[in-house]
């Protein structure tokens, strides 16, 4: 990834996406920001009502402090305000899982895994 946000620990859940999402679909070359962008800020079906979309926890800016349904403030999801972000494999799984379920209802593929990441990382 061409970033100054570059890590290591990151780079590798990032191959291990890149050669799920090439599994998965053949044609497949590359993440892409602006999917990223776009599944971040949609509007999403099929996961629980009140947290339709990723903005509804995390907020319209990635660069912004987000609110759980509880209450209780979420760490900036952008790579540039928070850097260790999507470089513990456990950890990224863990939330993807979560996440993913809450507002799609299903597990997110890796590409949209890949995406999002690849997004945040140049935000």
């Amino acid at each position: 990834p061409g970033t100054s946000h570059a890590d290591p620990q990151r780079d590798t859940i990032l191959a291990q996406l890149l050669a799920q999402a090439k599994k998965d679909g053949p044609g497949f070359t590359a993440f892409s920001a602006e999917r990223g962008a776009a599944f971040y800020k949609a509007t999403h079906q099929g996961g629980k009502p009140g947290t339709a979309s990723c903005t509804s926890c995390h907020g319209s800016s990635p660069q912004d402090k987000g609110k759980t349904r509880a209450g209780k403030e979420i760490d900036p999801m952008a790579v540039s305000k928070s850097p260790a972000r999507y470089t513990d494999r456990d950890n990224v799984e863990k939330w993807f899982a979560r996440n993913c379920g809450d507002v799609l209802g299903r597990p997110c593929t890796a590409r949209e895994k890949g995406d999002f990441i690849t997004y945040m990382m140049g935000q």
